[in-house]
């Protein structure tokens, strides 16, 4: 489909919208990237000491685990709504938005990953003279990554997708130029933002499987696990 005719006849592939139109997708996906990037940092500087709080006991995982996941089943728009007051219509509505729906998937699986971490590694480093600090950053955290890491890129790919809701208060990225494109019935807008979106998500857990390979070495085994680790299951929302 070539030139100027695929825009005056409304075609869904138009190679002369994304040409364009390019600093707008630019501008569409980097506050995309930029939302979805902020919104799984906070929430893993969040899910940490939630996690933490709730391998204390059944006293603090029942909580934990219940509020986070009833976070989740809060519908986007009704969340927006109610974080609104605090927040007026601006980006930190929608990142604290992403943010409580991040936290079923990175609390669960954080507890996961240290709930998999041998005893003999914890006497071991306690042995050694470790603090319960050191033994958390150095012997806990590194066993417990690979579990940690797979609930970052299950929250990572679900960000990507809800980043788009954030288009009702003008902070969606892309999300933005699909609600615009359905209200104008741009077809080439609708199509293009939408393919740019799902692209994002499949290079945002690449990427994200990349780094995940790298840093636990250990679990590509043909075994599967390290001698003496236990393997994490990952959890992922209903």
């Amino acid at each position: 489909m070539g030139g100027r005719n695929c825009l005056v006849a409304n075609d869904w592939v138009c190679a002369e919208y994304v040409r364009t139109r390019s600093e707008e997708l630019t501008d569409a996906t980097l506050q995309h990237v930029g939302i979805t990037a902020a919104s799984i940092l906070i929430g893993l500087a969040v899910a940490l000491p939630l996690a933490l709080l709730a391998r204390r006991g059944k006293a603090f995982a029942g909580p934990v685990l219940g509020l986070t996941t009833a976070l989740y089943s809060v519908p986007s728009l009704a969340m927006f709504s109610l974080l609104l007051p605090l927040f007026g219509l601006s980006a930190a509505l929608v990142v604290t938005g992403l943010v409580l729906y991040s936290l079923t998937v990175l609390v669960r699986n954080i507890l996961a990953g240290l709930e998999a971490v041998p005893e003999e590694a914890r006497e071991a480093a306690r042995g050694m003279g470790y603090g319960p600090v050191r033994q958390l950053w150095e012997v806990e955290l590194p066993l417990a990554l690979p579990a940690l890491l797979a609930g970052v890129r299950i929250a990572t790919v679900a960000t990507v997708a809800l980043t788009t809701v954030g288009a009702i208060v003008d902070y969606g990225g892309l999300g933005g130029l699909i609600m615009s494109g359905l209200r104008s019935d741009f077809k080439a807008q609708v199509l293009t933002a939408s393919v740019l979106c799902v692209l994002l998500a499949v290079a945002a857990d690449l990427l994200l499987l990349a780094l995940q390979r790298w840093l636990t070495p250990w679990t590509r085994i043909r075994s599967g696990r390290a001698p003496g680790v236990r393997t994490a299951k990952v959890v992922e929302p209903a």
